[in-house]
């Protein structure tokens, strides 16, 4: 029988440095061995000057070398141990020296998690935490919150299907400093939120009417605090908060000092710093939904990781994954008033050409729904302008969140929309040559199949629909489907097919050159 493997998770945060320790086996079954936690004001050095100062450091370190003292007596070994950074060091300047400085100090290497990956982790933690105990949070819409010292994430589902994901740059250590300025009254404060969620509620809207939304899951610290005053258990990682009990605490606790937090209510000192205003932006929330119910899971973005790392690729929970991401594009291009059907039937056109053409292109599943989300948004650009419009379309999608996806993957969707028509990558191209080697031969094969399969909807009416293929030497042969019967005299009716046959003879060159096969349509 397999020794269960160790698992240690260390997240260095805004407000401080927390680990968790696990085992796991072979089955993906684990279970925590230990925890704990340190405060580091790192969030106020970076939300204040920009940088981590020079002491935050050093603390840090002293920090992560107490830790792996700790992992050692576990018998812990290097390889097994991720330190992960989110919102505080995604916004330092001197991230990338703080990361070297890590790495040459304690020989540890550590992941700086982007916004759109750290709402990835938390909703595997938050999915894991309710389970199928609340079935209206998987059968309604419903929305994931998670208020951080930074940022605050938002990830809205409607059926237990990621519909957004958005990260604000929101967070309890920017309240508490208006509050150290001394422009923090509780007015003040109510106004500024208030003020800031009107703001996001508007493109919110146009992707789920809040006020439509059911359930609410709070997944942050201030919240599991609040639960362990008046909340009641749903299970051993979950606990259920009343909507009215919730308003009623709040305003309860609105005005305490810090001091008043620790000694009323407990709270260690580095919780109850950001206690009152994450609690005001829950609220700010939940005043807005018709969620009669606040689900508070007990779980945080270390779980998340850890669920990652210890199930490795659940087939099942990846296709509901990539099915999240494709719903991600497709939310992101009726954002932009996209031609659904046209990209809908690129998209069938550019997977049944992927999956027929598996030997001759090596990509993987992952690179199968880049590919995916670079058909649905091929001509996203169009928003802006129908001139050049591949260009308009990378800076969108480079700009832009995509549930599940990282500024890498965007960056290489971004890049099959550049090139999915006209030009081709110059030594100029500076976005392009930002890839890594790899990368960039993947953006060349999958633009390769975008342009063959935009070519067959060239007049954007799908007229081709079920297409198959047939390998002739170095001919690529693409078959139309079953010729139909005419309704007038049921004879056979063949569709006209050479606009898509002068699109396929100027799109496929780029096909012919990356796979050595002539693209001729039947």
């Amino acid at each position: 029988m397999e020794r269960p493997r160790h698992a240690a998770v260390i997240e260095i945060g805004s407000t401080g440095i927390r680990l968790l320790l696990a085992e796991y086996n072979a089955a993906g079954e684990w279970k925590v061995l230990d925890n704990a936690g340190k405060p580091v004001a790192l969030g106020r050095d970076v939300f204040t000057s920009g940088a981590v100062s020079r002491e935050s450091f050093q603390e840090c370190l002293s920090v992560l070398q107490g830790f792996r003292e700790q992992l050692g007596a576990w018998g812990v070994k290097e390889d097994e141990v991720r330190i992960i950074a989110t919102s505080a060091l995604r916004a330092a300047r001197n991230k990338d020296i703080f990361t070297d400085r890590l790495r040459r100090e304690t020989g540890l290497a550590l992941t700086i998690v982007e916004g759109i990956e750290e709402n990835r982790l938390m909703y595997l933690a938050v999915r894991f935490a309710i389970k199928n105990d609340v079935s209206p949070f998987w059968r309604s819409n419903s929305m994931i919150l998670d208020v951080g010292g930074g940022s605050t994430e938002i990830m809205l589902l409607r059926r237990g299907k990621m519909v957004a994901a958005h990260s604000l740059k929101l967070g309890t250590i920017l309240i508490d400093q208006k509050v150290r300025l001394g422009t923090g009254s509780a007015r003040f404060i109510d106004r500024y939120l208030n003020e800031s969620v009107r703001n996001t509620q508007e493109f919110l809207n146009d992707e789920m009417d809040l006020s439509n939304i059911r359930s609410m899951a709070a997944a942050g610290s201030d919240a599991r605090q609040a639960a362990r005053h008046i909340g009641r258990d749903l299970n051993e990682h979950c606990r259920i908060i009343k909507r009215e009990d919730f308003l009623r605490f709040v305003s309860s606790v609105e005005n305490y000092t810090v001091e008043e937090c620790v000694e009323r209510l407990n709270i260690p000192f580095v919780d109850a710093e950001g206690f009152v205003p994450g609690l005001l932006i829950y609220r700010t929330f939940l005043e807005r939904l018709s969620a009669g119910e606040m689900i508070v899971p007990a779980v945080s973005v270390r779980e998340g990781y850890l669920i990652d790392l210890a199930r490795g690729i659940d087939r099942e929970l990846q296709r509901d994954f990539y099915s999240q991401i494709s719903a991600g594009a497709v939310s992101l291009g009726r954002k932009y008033r996209f031609d659904e059907e046209h990209s809908r039937h690129v998209t069938e056109l550019c997977l049944t050409l992927f999956d027929s053409l598996a030997a001759e292109h090596g990509m993987n599943s992952h690179d199968r729904v880049l590919l995916e989300a670079a058909a649905i948004l091929h001509d996203i650009g169009m928003f802006i302008r129908s001139s050049r419009h591949q260009r308009h379309g990378q800076y969108i999608v480079a700009n832009s969140e995509i549930f599940g996806l990282k500024q890498e993957d965007l960056d290489i969707i971004g890049n099959v929309i550049r090139y999915h028509r006209e030009e081709l990558p110059s030594p100029t191209d500076i976005d392009y040559i930002a890839l890594q080697r790899e990368e960039r031969i993947l953006v060349l094969k999958m633009a390769a199949i975008l342009r063959v399969a935009d070519s067959l909807d060239r007049g954007h009416s799908q007229p081709i629909r079920g297409i198959t293929l047939e390998k002739r030497d170095t001919t690529l042969v693409i078959h139309s489907g079953s010729p139909e019967a005419s309704p007038e005299n049921s004879r056979i009716h063949y569709r006209d097919f050479s606009l898509e046959q002068i699109g396929l003879k100027e799109k496929a060159g780029l096909f012919q050159d990356v796979f050595g096969y002539k693209v001729i349509l039947e």
